[in-house]
C-alpha cells in the first residue's frame, strides 16, 4: 500500500511538470537550428602603413579630425595638444602672406625637431597629408615600430636639449631669421650657464633645481609623469646636465588656453608656460620660483662671513627684499615697498620688461630682425639704430612699446622783455608780466609713450 501511494505522487508530479518539459526541448531545438557554427570576424587596421619615403613616420589616421595615431592609446596627451598651436600649424602656414614653401617643413611632420635619420622625412618626402601639422612625431620622432610593438625599449622619446647647432628639439624649427628663440638664448644667462664647472651649481644637489634643466624639470614634477631622452635616473653631474632649456619653462603637451590671467580664474599660459607670470607670488610665478631664492643678506655673526643676497629679483620687484632695520615702517602702513614695476601698472611683472618681441634694424646689413625678447635683457630705449639683438654684445637693441626718449618741440617765441637794472649795476633780462609764455630753452628732452 505504501509503495502504490508512492508511485501515484510520481504520476501527479510528472503531469504538473511535463508542459514546461516540453517548452523546454522546442526551446532548445530551435536554438539549436539557429545557431551559425561558423563566426567571422577581423580587426580593422590601426593605421595605414606608411610609405618607405617616410622614414617610419605615421602621422594622422584620420586628417579630418587630426586624429593622431599616436593619440589612439594616449587619449589625454592628443586632447591636450589638439589645443596647442602646433595643432593647427598647417592652418596658420596656409594663411600667412609670407608663406612659401620652405616654410612647410616646420609647419609639418618631418625629420626637423627629432631624432629621424634625416631631416627629409615624412611630409618632405611624401606630400602626404597625413602628415599636416606639427603632431607627435614632430618632436618624439618617427612612431611606427612603437605603434605596430609598443614596448618600453622602443618608445619614441623627445628631447630637452637645445642649441644653434642641433637639428632635434626645440632647435630644429624655432631657430629662423624670423624666429630666432634659440640664437637669443643662447646668449642669455639660461643659455651660456657661465657659472657652471666641475665644482659649480651644476653639480651641487641643492643648486641642481634651478641650475640644471633636469633638476627643475623635476622640481615642477615633470619627471614623475613623462620621460625624456636626457632624463638622469642617478646624479646630475658637469657631463650630463642640461642647461635651462626651452621645455623647463615651455610645456610642450599644455594646451594654449588663450590669454586668460590669474586673476580672470585661469591659468596664464599662453605660449605654453608651466606656470602663470602675473602672479605676485614668489612660490607660483614661473620666473620667482627661482629668481628669490635669498633676498636678505645673511649678515652672520662673530667669527662667520657674511653673504650678500643671491639671486633676489622677484622678492625685489615685489618689495620684500633687502635688510630692514629694527623698527622700520613702510609709510601707509604697508608691509613691503610697492613700486610701480611690482603693481597692477605691471600685470607681467618681470615678463614685462625681460620678455618683448619689437623688430630692430641691423645696422650691418639693414635687415629688418624680429627680437623674442628671449635673451630676457631689459627692453630697451628707442635709438635710431644700433647692433643686431643676436650678437655677443649685451648692447641693448632698440624698439619697444616703452616710453623713449624724444626732443621737445621747439618752444614758442619769447615774450617782449625790457632791460631793468641789476642791483649789482649789470643789465638782466625778464619777461613781461603782460606775456606769459613758456620760458625759453635751448635744451629740453621728455618721454614719448
Amino acid at each position: 500500500m505504501r509503495h502504490m501511494r508512492r508511485w501515484q505522487q510520481l504520476a501527479r508530479d510528472w503531469g504538473r511538470r511535463a508542459p514546461l518539459a516540453a517548452a523546454l526541448s522546442l526551446l532548445a531545438a530551435a536554438s539549436t537550428a539557429c545557431v551559425d557554427e561558423r563566426v567571422v570576424f577581423r580587426d580593422a587596421p590601426r593605421f595605414e602603413q606608411p610609405t618607405a619615403q617616410a622614414l617610419n613616420f605615421v602621422g594622422y589616421r584620420d586628417t579630418a579630425t587630426k586624429a593622431t595615431v599616436c593619440g589612439s592609446c594616449h587619449i589625454g596627451a592628443q586632447t591636450q595638444w589638439a589645443q596647442t598651436g602646433h595643432a593647427d600649424a598647417w592652418r596658420t602656414l596656409a594663411n600667412s602672406p609670407a608663406r612659401q614653401q620652405f616654410c612647410e617643413n616646420c609647419h609639418a611632420v618631418t625629420g626637423l625637431g627629432n631624432n629621424a635619420t634625416a631631416a627629409n622625412a615624412g611630409w618632405a618626402t611624401t606630400r602626404d597629408l597625413r602628415y599636416k601639422d606639427v603632431q607627435c612625431e614632430a618632436c618624439h620622432g618617427p612612431g611606427l615600430d612603437h605603434s605596430t610593438n609598443p614596448t618600453t625599449a622602443n618608445r619614441p622619446l623627445a628631447s630637452i636639449a637645445a642649441d644653434t647647432g642641433r637639428r632635434d628639439g626645440c632647435a630644429g624649427c624655432h631657430n629662423s631669421g624670423h624666429h630666432p628663440f634659440t640664437s637669443e638664448w643662447r646668449l642669455s644667462g639660461h643659455g651660456a650657464m657661465q657659472y657652471w664647472s666641475a665644482t659649480g651649481p651644476n653639480t651641487r644637489p641643492e643648486c641642481q633645481s634651478c641650475h640644471t634643466g633636469q633638476g627643475a624639470l623635476a622640481m615642477y614634477g615633470v619627471n614623475a609623469r613623462s620621460s625624456y631622452r636626457e632624463e638622469v635616473t642617478g646624479a646630475i653631474t658637469a657631463a650630463n646636465a642640461q642647461r635651462i632649456t626651452c621645455a623647463v619653462c615651455h610645456d610642450p603637451h599644455a594646451g594654449d588656453i588663450g590669454r586668460q590671467t590669474a586673476t580672470q580664474g585661469g591659468r596664464a599660459h599662453s605660449s605654453q608656460l608651466r606656470l602663470p607670470i602675473d602672479v605676485p607670488d614668489e612660490n607660483r610665478n614661473l620666473c620667482m620660483t627661482c629668481h628669490h631664492k635669498r633676498a636678505v643678506p645673511d649678515l652672520g655673526t662673530a667669527g662667520t662671513a657674511t653673504r650678500g643676497a643671491h639671486s633676489p629679483e622677484g622678492p625685489l620687484l615685489l618689495g620684500d627684499a633687502g635688510w630692514w632695520p629694527p623698527g622700520m615702517e613702510v609709510p601707509g602702513g604697508l608691509a613691503r615697498i610697492e613700486t610701480t614695476h611690482g603693481s597692477r601698472a605691471n600685470p607681467r611683472l618681470c615678463a614685462g620688461c625681460h620678455i618683448e618681441k619689437y623688430q630692430v634694424t641691423d645696422s650691418l646689413t639693414r635687415q629688418t630682425i624680429g627680437v623674442t625678447g628671449h635673451r630676457f635683457l631689459a627692453i630697451p630705449w628707442r635709438a635710431a639704430s644700433w647692433p643686431s639683438p643676436t650678437s655677443a654684445s649685451r648692447r641693448r637693441a632698440p624698439g619697444s612699446r616703452r616710453c623713449s626718449p624724444t626732443r621737445a618741440p621747439a618752444p614758442r617765441s619769447a615774450p617782449p622783455t625790457r632791460a631793468s637794472p641789476s642791483p649789482r649795476g649789470r643789465s638782466s633780462t625778464r619777461r613781461s608780466r603782460t606775456s606769459p609764455g613758456p620760458r625759453p630753452t635751448t635744451r629740453s628732452w621728455s618721454r614719448r609713450c
